[in-house]
């Protein structure tokens, strides 16, 4: 027992002061169920005790506001956020979000174990704790051209050194099902660690094998069946509410007294403009209970529920001996956070973070600017004169990938396309663009080529290095000449999005840090990222948000139709087709 553990059960024993007593507070009890009016003691960052009798060196008086747990968003990518932790952090704690779990693979697959222990160290002295998985699929398949490999030694490797909590999403659904030798050493490297699933639409036999493989969760439900037979093959349901990807009204009806403690929230992938607006994981945590669920077990989902899942023991409710992350709230049927304590230091009122609550080391943003493969990466390996988008023409039935809007999922089309001196061309007419990805890390000169329907440009193109998971550059247009313009942008500074009309280009947002994240202000990111998304409206697309829907279409681990730098993807039969069928 060290020094400050003896303290803290001083403290406990109401035999020594707090440092800090937080009096009246409702206190929403995960373990009971119950709203229990109680004082709270910390000391050392933890809570010491629950209940009359402290004395502390400081006191609050919470004059009867809410206390619960602080917030857990059970699985997020904070690349997504396009800013770099500490940017991400301002826009999640203040909303009572004191711990993230969180896949680092977008910049992995870019930059492989320096892009983690980048994300690593940029997480260091936050006042949110950033509890990091190994991304376990780097590349996410061999369908794609990635920027980085990381096989089961570079796995075990990760764990060894701590650097990692357990195993992020097992993408590679049908290599775990089928028995793939690589993939199931991966998992064996984080036996008896939270092994966390991505396993969309997998159902019966094969959702038995890929339990039976040791997967614990699975995040990619999008009807309450797939999740209902998920839950009872003993996954954790981790409810997905992301920019993109909007699951949780449509599972809404899964949540009952009786499976409710086995299902978790998480965001994945939430932008800017969601994340200060309506919130990350608060918002889905308000949303189920104006739905009807009770605040008690709402609160469950993201606090009690993920910290046993991901066996972080030491978090996830109010209780002597935890961590003192609290969110102080004064409606118990709309929780917006007014106080957010971190290791029982106030860090926020009023949903602002206070000042001097970011511990920073000297020379943070430099580190972000010399590291290996992912700062450096300004020169994308492009060889400009030999990228061609003609695509030549050897039938008029073209194979055509159906967006759908608000999901990740997408449909396999076939559609009658113009052709054009020999060339298959976008038509308007049917809402049909051409899409490309062009591969950006190893100077391969590997271009897919295809199709989309579902975004409604009318002119121009978008572009973006964001292109999950592989992160080439995916450019959708209207025409060759625009696709190039906005291809040639989105790689200027190093990385990022762009809006272009034929030589012009419209609009841009920079993302410096290994094509993905921008260290400017994640105001400043929100704005330029509106002002991309503003200027595809204005080009006449219907989508709420196209440049994360873009990147989307080229994740070849998401059903039906996807595209990656090598071509064409059937998810479902796992390989790479012809773009004429």
């Amino acid at each position: 027992m060290n020094a400050k553990h003896s303290e803290l059960l001083a403290v406990a024993r109401q035999q020594a002061p707090a440092d800090l007593l937080l009096r009246g507070g409702r206190i929403v009890n995960v373990f009971s169920g119950e709203i229990e009016l109680a004082d709270i003691a910390i000391a050392n960052g933890r809570i010491a005790g629950i209940g009359p009798g402290y004395r502390a060196n400081e006191t609050i008086d919470l004059n009867g506001a809410f206390v619960a747990p602080g917030l857990i968003d059970a699985h997020v990518h904070i690349e997504s956020s396009l800013c770099t932790p500490p940017e991400f952090a301002k826009a999640v704690v203040p909303r009572g979000v004191t711990t993230v779990v969180t896949d680092p693979h977008e910049i992995a697959n870019v930059a492989g174990a320096a892009g983690i222990e980048l994300m690593i160290e940029l997480s260091r002295g936050l006042p949110l704790n950033v509890i990091v998985n190994a991304p376990s699929c780097v590349p996410a398949t061999h369908m794609a051209t990635g920027g980085a490999s990381l096989g089961a030694a570079d796995l075990a490797q990760l764990r060894a050194t701590q650097a990692a909590h357990g195993l992020a999403e097992v993408m590679n659904f049908p290599g775990v099902i089928n028995g793939d030798a690589e993939m199931l050493a991966r998992i064996a490297a984080f036996r008896g660690r939270p092994i966390d699933g991505h396993a969309p639409g997998v159902r019966g036999a094969a959702l038995n094998a890929y339990v039976a493989a040791g997967v614990g969760s699975d995040h990619e439900c999008v009807t309450v069946e797939e999740a209902r037979e998920k839950l009872a093959r003993g996954l954790y349901v981790l409810i997905r509410e992301a920019s993109n990807a909007r699951n949780l009204a449509a599972l809404l009806p899964l949540i009952n007294s009786r499976n409710s403690r086995r299902i978790c929230l998480c965001t994945d992938d939430r932008q800017p403009a969601d994340l200060l607006s309506g919130g990350g994981i608060d918002y889905a945590l308000r949303q189920i209970i104006a739905a009807g669920v009770d605040p008690v077990e709402a609160f469950r989902m993201v606090t009690l529920n993920p910290s046993e899942w991901f066996c972080l023991h030491d978090r996830g409710a109010i209780s002597p001996g935890r961590f003192a992350d609290l969110m102080v709230f004064d409606e118990l049927s709309n929780p917006v956070a007014r106080m957010v304590f971190s290791s029982g230091r106030l860090v926020a009122r009023d949903c602002r973070l206070l000042p001097d609550t970011m511990n920073l080391p000297a020379g943070r943003r430099a580190a972000a600017a010399s590291a290996d493969g992912a700062g450096h990466i300004a020169a994308c390996s492009i060889h400009w004169d030999a990228v061609d988008l003609r695509i030549a023409a050897k039938s008029e039935r073209v194979r055509v990938i159906g967006a759908v809007p608000d999901q990740l999922v997408t449909l396999p089309l076939v559609c009658v396309l113009p052709v054009r001196d020999g060339a298959v061309v976008a038509d308007l007419t049917q809402d049909v663009l051409k899409m490309a990805v062009i591969e950006r890390h190893r100077g391969t000169g590997n271009v897919g080529l295809g199709f989309i329907k579902g975004f409604g440009l009318q002119r121009g193109a978008i572009a973006g290095t964001v292109a999950h998971d592989h992160h080439n550059l995916v450019v959708i247009g209207a025409d060759d000449e625009s696709m190039m313009t906005a291809a040639r942008a989105a790689t200027a500074t190093g990385g990022g999005l762009a809006v272009a009309v034929g030589g012009n280009v419209v609009a841009t947002l920079a993302l410096p840090v290994a094509g993905l994240m921008s260290e400017a202000p994640i105001e400043e990111v929100r704005d330029q990222y509106a002002g991309c998304i503003a200027a595809a409206r204005g080009l006449g697309s219907t989508l709420a948000d196209p440049m994360m829907a873009m990147s989307f279409m080229a994740l070849e681990v998401i059903p039906s139709l996807k595209l990656t730098d090598r071509g064409l993807v059937d998810v479902e039969r796992f390989q790479i087709i012809d773009l004429f069928p």
